[in-house]
């Protein structure tokens, strides 16, 4: 039987769980790419700890929360991704460069911004969603590359 759209539903589920705990625990939104770089800048800097301690805490759970499910579940992950390092290299950097533009990535713009019915969340994440379209259409159907 397939069961992806029930990952993927309880993926999100998830994700949104962990906005709302973040949000009321502390206070302040999650996005995944603020979440980063607030911890790359923190560390460049000597800010306060705590907040980098939390931060990485939160990486750390990003990583080996999905590992342990994997671990404990009968059913194996499949994925879709290309072997091209270079391309995954690019992919990555792009993404990054993104989210800086965008003040935000889709965690904390599609998950949280809409959640919070924040008009930049919106309309950052349609643009999100326009740009991994037509990305796909380039890179599969123009190029033959995924």
């Amino acid at each position: 039987m397939e069961t992806d759209w029930l990952w993927g539903l309880i993926g999100g589920g998830i994700i949104g769980l962990g906005g709302a705990v973040y949000l009321l625990g502390n206070g302040r939104i999650m996005g995944a790419s603020g979440i980063v770089g607030g911890l790359v800048d923190g560390l460049a800097d000597g800010s306060d700890r705590k907040i980098a301690l939390e931060r990485l805490m939160f990486l750390a759970g990003v990583v080996l929360l999905p590992l342990l499910l994997q671990r404990f579940s009968s059913t194996q992950a499949s994925t879709h991704m290309t072997d091209n390092v270079i391309l995954i290299v690019s992919a990555g950097l792009l993404v990054g460069i993104g989210t800086r533009i965008a003040n935000g990535c889709t965690s904390g713009h599609g998950v949280c911004g809409i959640s919070r019915l924040s008009l930049r969340g919106l309309i950052a994440t349609v643009f999100y969603i326009l740009a991994g379209g037509l990305t796909l259409a380039i890179f599969r159907h123009g190029l033959g590359l995924i």
